[in-house]
């Protein structure tokens, strides 16, 4: 099976098909009353319709060759674990600075105007979650 599309529909699936599993563990509830497992098992659906849209849709456009860069994975892990690392003891949006611009290292083209956009973008969404979500962030400023 050298066909990268069928295998990110066959991988998308598997994903979804444990957050489903998973998601029975804890009662559902109904849409009026939700349990704790009603969103996992809804954003599992919606992730296993799209995951069966793209297997079917790999039978019907070329054949794209399955082709990875061992260096490129690397340089996402150590983006990924240093983000973890620089959150955990610095905060979070040095964190994200410095995911961002390790990962771009990996891409086509390197950009530093794009980085800092998204950095903002990222660094906006973590302050949305921390503010209007109440999820606790290692995030500077006043609390």
């Amino acid at each position: 099976m050298n066909n990268q599309n069928l295998l990110k529909g066959l991988l998308l699936a598997a994903v979804a098909l444990a957050f489903g599993v998973g998601a029975f563990r804890y009662p559902i509830g109904s849409f009026s009353r939700a349990g704790p497992g009603l969103f996992p098992l809804v954003i599992s659906g919606i992730l296993m319709v799209i995951a069966l849209i793209t297997i079917i849709r790999s039978h019907f456009v070329p054949r794209v060759p399955l082709d990875f860069s061992i260096r490129n994975i690397v340089i996402i892990m150590i983006a990924l674990c240093g983000f973890a690392v620089v959150s955990q003891y610095v905060n979070m949006v040095l964190g994200i600075i410095f995911m961002v611009f390790v990962s771009a290292i990996a891409g086509e083209g390197y950009s530093w105007q794009r980085n800092v956009k998204i950095s903002l973008v990222l660094i906006a969404v973590a302050y949305a979650f921390h503010y209007l979500l109440g999820l606790n962030l290692p995030l500077p400023g006043p609390y």
